[in-house]
């Protein structure tokens, strides 16, 4: 049970060491107003003088202060030849330095504060950690906080009251801490600005003591019986009476020892039935055992602590990776697991699979069949196209003799024009395609690859190798599909198996004409139609006009001869019905054309472009410079490792009988 607070001393410097403050280890707060008399306190716990005393704010920094309980020097000496004073102190920011002299150690605090906190009372929330070495002292680690203050005074800011309450809070919120609050006897306990603090992160009172300072300075007439008694106000711990020091002692320069002895003549005097429960020796011993039974609580949450922590750096460090041995080995590993993983991406199989969007393969798929597929069924085979421009390819493609039958020149013309109209939408998908392929590479360097993330200069080396494939392969796709469409425009193939043949339309259409009409009426209309057409429309046209009729003064709401409605229709149906054959073969090829030409291709040849182009000596020592943030994580990482290992060994070092 006696090896527990060393225990915890060492744990203290082992997370020291790191700055971390991950660990919350058990320890004693001390809390208090300012010039409540703390650091009185704290020295008679040590028996020695050695703080910075003063009136106004003195303890402008948190003083970590442990307490080493050795044998006294004479035993020491028998044993080894080691520290020959009876009692020294040592800095953790003075390495390898002892202060066997308490004037020293107090010289080093006050010029410690300055270097950090200014001369003008300033404060500052960095602590200083002190460990005293006596025979005298009972194994102890308290905390020296500043004295809650309310006025700013020198160069301290507006906001003095809210800093120290904040630095104040912080240390104390740590349920594995022990509150030590001090509050002077000749002021009203009810306006402790101590146990306020401590009821605001201690409301049971579990792990608060009370400690009422400066007994001997009450009222003539008044004691503090009530008081320490709980009755005033109960402490779970207890409340412990001391006499501190007065300025006149410290002035006189009177020992501790003599101020302890007159301390208990004190009490003995004025609160005798408390006597043997009240005074610094007894405030000591009642801290040492409170310390040590929370800490025997505190230790196994601890341990579990220590455990899950080690496993979480463990697993950080090994994401960062060990430092480069053999750079080609690694380089290559990096280029092939990024392809891999590439390649997987777009095959549906890689291990980090989105659940948010679509990605890879599964986008081209919806490129391909629903983005594609629905612009090119939204496609109108006869869109663009009017009767009146129908009628002027007609008369165009005959010349100056009238035509007895539809010929088949204007066909072609205009089911080139119509097919035409599918290239563009072609070619957006092959883009959507290539941008999507831009996409995996980012979705490879975030998810897959972590290794790219250490060196920088890969990462961007590999994105600008298989963007310039990318780009590179995108024109000879961009080709083919153009080419796809101009095979469809070079010949107009109208014995294909599925287009309907010209003579069927057209008597389907005149059959359609002989049932609505009966035939004299409908030469008949058709005779007066012709007459009442005006000639301007189909005339020669003037000198200064456009040759194209469609920019002539052609009335669009005029009424159709019978025999141009009938050749109108046969028209619309044969381009309609030739262009969703084309449709259907661009719908079809151009996916395939894709896939092959850019898709296929970039995952066949990723791997020896990239190893190609990256796997050259020169390269590999520029490659493989980490990022200083890895690298400075890496070491980070390492040390608070190391320091988890050796808290949980010197944990485990206890045994478990020991604690009870």
């Amino acid at each position: 049970m006696e090896n527990l607070i060393p225990t915890i001393n060492r744990l203290q410097e082992v997370f020291l060491t790191v700055g971390a403050e991950i660990i919350q280890l058990p320890q004693i707060v001390v809390v208090g107003s300012q010039s409540s008399g703390k650091s009185s306190v704290l020295e008679s716990l040590v028996g020695r003088d050695f703080l910075p005393r003063g009136s106004g704010i003195v303890t402008r920094r948190p003083l970590v202060l442990q307490l080493v309980n050795v044998a006294p020097l004479q035993e020491r000496l028998k044993i080894d030849n080691g520290i020959k004073t009876e009692e020294w102190g040592t800095f953790l920011h003075c390495k390898n330095q002892i202060f066997a002299d308490f004037a020293e150690i107090r010289r080093e605090i006050e010029a410690e504060t300055e270097r950090s906190s200014g001369d003008n009372k300033g404060i500052s929330p960095e602590p200083i950690y002190l460990k005293i070495f006596s025979p005298k002292v009972l194994n102890l680690t308290l905390v020296d906080l500043p004295g809650i203050t309310k006025v700013p005074v020198g160069d301290q800011p507006e906001d003095i009251e809210s800093q120290v309450q904040e630095m104040i809070l912080s240390f104390i919120s740590n349920p594995n801490s022990l509150i030590l609050a001090v509050s002077p006897a000749n002021s009203d306990l009810a306006t402790s600005d101590a146990l306020k603090l401590a009821r605001e992160v201690d409301p049971d009172g579990r792990r608060t003591l009370l400690v009422v300072s400066k007994l001997d300075l009450m009222d003539a007439g008044t004691d503090a019986l009530e008081v320490l008694l709980g009755r005033v106000i109960p402490v779970r711990l207890g409340i412990i009476g001391v006499v501190n020091r007065s300025q006149h002692d410290i002035n006189t320069q009177k020992t501790l020892e003599d101020s302890i002895r007159d301390e208990q003549v004190f009490l003995q005097r004025h609160y005798p039935s408390l006597a043997s429960r009240a005074g610094s020796r007894y405030l000591a011993k009642t801290l040492s055992r409170l310390l040590m039974h929370h800490i025997r609580d505190c230790l196994p949450d601890l341990k579990t602590r220590v455990t899950v922590l080690s496993a979480q750096y463990q697993a950080r460090l090994n994401s960062y990776g060990q430092p480069v041995e053999d750079q080609s080995a690694t380089l290559l590993q990096i280029v092939t697991k990024f392809a891999s993983d590439y390649c997987n991406t777009i095959e549906g199989t890689a291990r980090h699979i989105q659940t948010t969007e679509l990605c890879g393969g599964a986008r081209m798929c919806y490129i391909f069949h629903e983005t594609f597929g629905r612009t090119l069924q939204s496609i109108d085979p006869l869109g663009g196209l009017t009767e009146l421009d129908i009628l002027t390819a007609i008369r165009n493609a005959t010349g100056p003799r009238p035509a007895l039958f539809v010929p088949e020149v204007s066909f072609e013309l205009l089911v080139k024009r119509q097919i035409k109209r599918l290239e563009e939408p072609s070619l957006r998908c092959v883009e959507l395609v290539h941008e999507e392929l831009q996409r995996i590479i980012q979705h490879c360097s975030s998810f897959s690859t972590q290794e790219l993330l250490r060196f920088p200069k890969l990462h961007d080396s590999i994105v600008e190798v298989v963007t310039g494939l990318l780009r590179k392969r995108l024109p000879i796709t961009n080709d083919m599909v153009h080419n796809l469409v101009a095979i469809e425009l070079a010949y107009i193939n109208t014995k294909h198996p599925d287009f309907t043949d010209a003579a069927q339309v057209s008597a389907s259409v005149n059959s359609q004409q002989a049932e609505a009409l009966d035939g004299g009426k409908r030469w008949k209309n058709e005779k007066v139609a012709e007459e009442k057409a005006p000639t301007a429309g189909f005339g020669s046209p003037s000198k200064g006009q456009a040759i194209n009729l469609l920019d002539t003064a052609v009335p669009v709401s005029r009424k159709l001869s019978a025999k141009e409605q009938r050749d109108c229709e046969i028209i619309q149906r044969l381009i309609k019905c030739y262009f969703l054959i084309v449709r259907k073969s661009i719908q079809d090829s151009v996916p395939k054309t894709v896939m092959h030409f850019l898709v296929n291709f970039v995952k066949e040849h990723l791997q020896s472009e990239l190893v190609g182009q990256l796997y050259k000596q020169p390269l590999l020592q520029e490659l493989l410079i980490e990022s200083q943030d890895t690298a400075q994580q890496r070491t980070e990482v390492a040390q608070m490792l190391e320091a988890l290992k050796k808290a949980n060994n010197i944990i485990s070092e206890i045994r478990e009988t020991h604690l009870w």
